[in-house]
């Protein structure tokens, strides 16, 4: 075969491997693909452009062999400190790896301080995006380091807690080409901070403030920048029409607004800003205005380009939707989530004007029927995503007119639907598009209904089935053989899964995600038939499996070397168990360990011990807290680690 093989590799050139390479989307494929030999996998070292690490160990060889990245993800990497990058600049030849690198993602890197991170900007001169969002340890040291990235574009330092004015400074002054930051939970940032950065960062598209206390004061500042297209400040609870106003006359490019949840804004304060902003795009006002007047309906009638509108929330009349059909004919999203006051006629009103809605969110909307649900259908041939949670009087009527027209549809929502029914998932699945089905509270499905959406919905990635009472293990076995695809699954309190569907579950081979919390009847031998074959799974809720022994927990800690979180609360754990599991899962950033019964106060002191230098969160019993070693808990403060005391 050798032979036969050698003459036709030999004739591929380079350039046509790479073009080969690159048609390649999938990460398993281009896992096969560099599997398959020493040329196929040179290729790949020299186009590969992207590269997240999941376990540190093996960051140095990565970078050795992949040298022309351009964006470098370590945001799921845990035990990144200053002595990794410490380790990395000295063993690796920084001048290969890091000279074209642009994007770096250090979220969540909590052990990562101004040393190390004055050393990797250092390194990477050309960064152009850092993203280092919920270091919460980071302080104004570290946004020093960071103002050294001189051709820094885009910056995210979500709940970046420790940052003040005076780091804030430092990167304005350092990072004047700035496009896009988000300071979203930076609570010591205030006025001063924001002014000089309105004054300095005069390239800014796109800046988010949510719930920091922004001011009229603020806003004032902010309208100064000319260039500013998306302006977030969701939660602020002083913003206000005054503020709002200030926006008026300013930021003349200014397309996108998020004012979600900000109690004081008015219908006035948004009349002000459609105003002076007609060409908007998108506004959110969800959960912000309870109703909406007269005179912000009129001004409506002047948004022609708005493609998105959120108001969920609001108390909402027939006529607004009146007003938005006729002058919002580029509408592709609406979130009407807990709105009262809409009706059928209203949805109807509607969609007969903007047929190019894409996303619906009409959740907790429960004077909805099947007449509003087949109107959307009939009109919204483009439809991708349709959120109906709690709309109880959606039949299988509705599914079906679904089913017939909205062909694209990817994304259904139907939780607590209870007239949802076998019959309507066999009509529904006509939509074979299906990436992410949620029927959690749908009691009156079954396996029935199951079999007919696994037969033709092989794309499905995401399924909810919690508290669906009536699935069990044949409709998992249709599961495991028609939708191949799925990543995340729900079967939380679906009592009648047994071991048998756990074995059916481990054909996914792509599952990451499954939550199996209170199930019953499987023992630890399901969980082992289950975790030998998916390899993949990073999330796993086991809250309250009781008859899960020993057996189960040794399988996992063997096999599932890519968990991130478990849920293991109410467990039959013993110490030996949780240790070994603590020990072994080296990728394991958040862990639940609430009421062991059978794990004793040394058990959970080892345990913590063997994960305390990588594990991000941790949820205990209180009580716990005046038992465990005060040294264990240092190491995890000072680790960057939250306890969660239950």
């Amino acid at each position: 075969m050798s032979t036969q093989s050698t003459p036709i590799l030999s004739a591929l050139t380079e350039d046509l491997l790479i073009r080969v390479n690159e048609k390649l989307v999938q990460d398993s494929d281009r896992k096969i693909w560099r599997l398959i030999c020493k040329e196929f996998h040179r290729v790949d070292s020299i186009t590969r452009k992207t590269l997240r690490v999941l376990h540190v160990e093996f960051l140095l060889t990565l970078l050795k062999n992949y040298t022309n990245l351009h964006t470098l993800d370590l945001s799921v990497c845990p035990c990144i400190e200053d002595g990794t990058i410490t380790l990395l600049l000295h063993r690796v030849d920084h001048s290969m790896w890091a000279r074209n690198l642009k994007f770096l993602n250090l979220s969540r890197a909590n052990g990562l301080k101004f040393s190390g991170l004055e050393m990797l900007v250092g390194a990477c001169k050309g960064l152009e995006s850092v993203d280092v969002s919920y270091c919460c340890g980071f302080g104004d040291r570290e946004a020093a380091a960071i103002s050294g990235c001189g051709g820094l574009k885009e910056l995210r330092m979500d709940k970046c807690l420790g940052v003040s004015d005076v780091g804030l400074a430092k990167i304005v002054v350092g990072c004047g080409r700035l496009e896009r930051l988000s300071l979203k939970w930076c609570m010591e940032i205030s006025y001063l901070g924001v002014e000089l950065l309105c004054k300095k960062c005069l390239e800014l598209k796109f800046l988010d403030v949510s719930y920091l206390k922004v001011t009229s004061d603020w806003l004032r500042s902010i309208a100064a920048l000319s260039k500013l297209e998306d302006l977030a400040m969701v939660g602020c609870p002083l913003v206000n029409d005054v503020g709002l106003q200030f926006l008026e006359n300013g930021c003349p490019l200014l397309q996108k607004i998020d004012v979600s949840r900000c109690d004081c804004v008015s219908s006035s304060g948004l009349i002000a800003l459609i105003r002076g902003h007609n060409g908007l795009l998108q506004i959110d006002a969800g959960y912000a205005i309870s109703e909406f007047s007269g005179n912000f309906v009129e001004c409506m009638q002047e948004l022609k380009n708005l493609n998105a509108i959120i108001i969920d929330g609001a108390r909402v009349s027939d006529t607004i939707f009146q007003t938005i059909s006729s002058n919002c004919k580029s509408l592709i999203e609406i979130g009407l989530s807990k709105c009262t006051g809409v009706t059928n006629m209203g949805i109807m009103q509607l969609v007969s004007g903007c047929v190019n809605l894409k996303t619906i969110n009409l959740a907790c909307c429960r004077s909805i029927t099947d007449a509003a649900i087949s109107a959307i259908a009939d009109s919204c041939r483009n439809l991708l995503r349709l959120k109906l949670e709690s709309c109880n009087m959606v039949t299988e009527k509705s599914l079906g007119h679904l089913g017939l027209h909205c062909a694209l549809l990817e994304e259904l929502d139907l939780t607590d639907c209870f007239g949802v029914n076998d019959r309507g998932l066999e009509r529904l699945s006509r939509c074979s598009r299906l990436l992410c089905l949620k029927l959690g509270l749908c009691t009156n499905i079954s396996d029935t209904g199951l079999f007919y959406i696994a037969s033709k919905c092989s794309q499905l990635h995401e399924l909810d089935l919690y508290r669906c009472m009536g699935i069990g293990d044949d409709g998992l076995a249709a599961l495991s053989s028609g939708c191949k695809k799925l990543r995340k699954l729900n079967l939380s309190y679906c009592f009648e899964v047994t071991d048998k569907g756990m074995k059916s579950l481990g054909y996914l081979d792509e599952l990451s995600d499954l939550e199996l919390r209170a199930l019953d009847k499987i023992t630890g031998a399901g969980l082992a038939a289950l975790v030998t074959r998916c390899k993949r799974l990073a999330y796993l809720d086991l809250k309250r499996c009781e008859r899960v022994d020993d057996t189960g927990f040794w399988a996992l800690a063997y096999y599932s070397r890519n968990l991130r979180q478990i849920n293991l609360s109410y467990c039959s754990i013993t110490d030996m168990a949780l240790c070994m599991l603590m020990g072994n899962l080296t990728r394991l950033q958040d862990v639940d360990l609430v009421q062991l019964t059978n794990v004793t106060v040394q058990g959970f002191d080892l345990a913590l011990r063997a994960c305390c230098v990588r594990i991000k969160k941790v949820k205990l019993v209180a009580a716990l807290g005046s038992l465990i070693s005060s040294e264990v808990l240092g190491i995890l403060h000072a680790r960057g680690c939250r306890i969660r005391w239950d």
